[in-house]
């Protein structure tokens, strides 16, 4: 199996690692309650999903 043969720098290093940081979660705006949501999930604020409502908000909250 081949080894390298000389050291890394510590630059090179981290310029290879700079793009390793996490991304933030995408948000979508809810088309019912314009309120911010990940995208292909109910919304959180109003219970609507693709034009239906499928959960009651008061109950959860």
């Amino acid at each position: 199996m081949p080894n390298p043969k000389h050291r890394h720098s510590k630059a090179r290093r981290d310029r290879r690692r700079a793009h390793d940081h996490l991304q933030p979660p995408a948000q979508s705006e809810c088309p019912s309650c314009h309120q911010a949501k990940l995208p292909h999930r109910v919304c959180p604020h109003c219970g609507m999903y693709e034009g239906r409502q499928v959960l009651n908000v008061e109950e959860i909250a």
